[in-house]
């Protein structure tokens, strides 16, 4: 995975889910330090990365932040280290550090299971507007 930047953490997400969109809108605003890219789970690259780093992309339906060349995170665990990389309120999410992984991963798992129902999902990922394309990897 030679291609993939070396001093960015990457995000992937669920390109199809407007929770998920939202959420990465955020990111972009509060990435104040240019540290994230962005890849749709449902991509190819997406699915590269997945495949690369050992997750199953089949029953993969969770965000994912890899920083290449050092480790994944998954699932809440992913969400809070993201959370420690962003200025505004989210930085606050570290307090969410001191639940055992178990815990925070069910909460986790309930509101992706009803991701959907709550906020709906699109027909395709989304197309970055051009100021923010090079955040999305392809």
């Amino acid at each position: 995975m030679q291609d993939l930047p070396q001093d960015k953490k990457i995000i992937l997400f669920d390109g199809v889910c407007n929770l998920c969109d939202s959420s990465v809108q955020y990111v972009i605003k509060h990435d104040k330090k240019d540290i994230f890219r962005f890849v749709a789970l449902q991509s190819d690259l997406g699915q590269m990365i997945l495949k690369h780093i050992g997750i199953n992309p089949i029953h993969n339906d969770s965000i994912v932040l890899y920083e290449p060349g050092i480790s994944y995170y998954y699932k809440s665990t992913a969400a809070l280290q993201i959370a420690k990389g962003l200025s505004g309120v989210f930085t606050l999410a570290r307090v969410f550090t001191l639940l055992p992984t178990g815990i925070s991963d069910t909460i986790y798992d309930y509101i992706a299971k009803n991701r959907y129902k709550w906020y709906g999902k699109k027909e395709a990922c989304m197309i970055p507007i051009l100021e923010l394309k090079a955040k999305f990897l392809e």
